[in-house]
């Protein structure tokens, strides 16, 4: 796939999520076959007036490439400002417009998905973007509209790509359907077919076997992974072995899969602070031991750390006492 002058030598990307795909949750996918990761998503408007605590989500990893940045926002001004401060503090080689996020705080002010209702506003953010980002591709993640009675996908895809957009990703949802429901990948098909820039599919990929389907059944250039992976990142290797059509790798042990995610927190730590890290790994780490049996005094444990030291004591326990 390539995405304006940059090549991506691979079809599986770590969709941008709030929250989850930090620096150290992109660094772990990076090593299990996500070819292609993005930032989560950073206001506009927090650039432009240089909120310090905004600048850091937008740091990539050492040898993180091909990676975008992602922002938000509706003011065609204000974004073309952030376009290029995204660019020049992240150092990433694309900039991604969020036109998908359901949050109501987000898409009831008009940024996200919001932006799918004032499809005329969406084009002059896009041909912003792209005139702030300068040598830099312009990439817009969207869903199929605002409801099931004003799916646009494909007219707005249409007209980013006219803006000048690089790349399209497509989530199968509405966002009044937030997470619900399944995902209807055919609209994301429609999309494909109407485009000549790559298309990247998202929704309901869960296994591995749901990469090689989603890419089948639509005929995109790339999958997009979300939510599949909370926890799991694991998952892209999985996918990876499936397009190859090799045996699905079963997951690792628990306590390997642990240490992983210890490394996860240890990264974030380095980065955002102790304090930060171990708030954030309250959730994380939960995911982690989704599904596995007699976990729940831990992961009544995890709720309450506070620092490194109590997230190594728990992961030791948690290697001692599960499979």
């Amino acid at each position: 796939m390539k995405i304006g002058n940059v090549e991506i030598d691979s079809q599986l990307v770590l969709a941008p999520m709030a929250g989850v795909t930090d620096l150290g949750f992109r660094t772990i996918c990076r090593e299990l076959g996500a070819g292609y990761t993005v930032t989560e998503m950073v206001s506009a408007k927090a650039l432009c007036y240089q909120d310090k605590k905004s600048i850091p989500l937008l740091k990539l990893g050492e040898g993180e490439h091909p990676a975008a940045a992602q922002i938000f926002g509706s003011d065609p001004v204000c974004m073309e400002e952030a376009a290029a401060i995204a660019g020049e503090v992240s150092g990433a080689d694309i900039i991604d417009i969020n036109m998908g996020c359901p949050v109501p705080k987000v898409a009831n002010s008009g940024d996200g998905s919001g932006l799918m209702r004032t499809p005329d506003l969406a084009v002059r953010v896009a041909e912003a973007v792209v005139k702030g980002a300068g040598s830099r591709p312009v990439t817009v993640k969207m869903r199929l509209g605002w409801d099931k009675g004003s799916i646009n996908c494909v007219e707005l895809a249409k007209a980013m790509e006219e803006a000048g957009v690089a790349a399209v990703a497509v989530h199968g949802r509405t966002r009044s359907q937030q997470y619900a429901g399944t995902a209807n990948w055919d609209y994301i098909r429609e999309v494909k077919d109407a485009l000549h820039i790559p298309v990247m599919a998202n929704g309901d990929v869960f296994a591995g076997k749901d990469a090689v389907r989603i890419l089948r059944w639509t005929g995109a250039d790339a999958v997009m992974i979300g939510r599949g992976c909370f926890g799991n990142p694991w998952l892209f290797q999985q996918a990876q072995a499936a397009l190859e059509g090799r045996g699905i790798p079963p997951l690792p042990p628990l306590a390997e899969r642990c240490a992983t995610a210890m490394r996860q927190f240890e990264i974030n730590a380095a980065h955002k602070g102790e304090k930060i890290a171990c708030l954030e790994a309250r959730k994380q780490y939960c995911w982690y031991l989704k599904g596995v049996p007699h976990a729940g005094y831990w992961k009544e444990q995890i709720c309450h750390v506070e620092t490194m030291e109590d997230l190594r004591r728990i992961t030791a326990g948690i290697q001692r006492d599960l499979k």
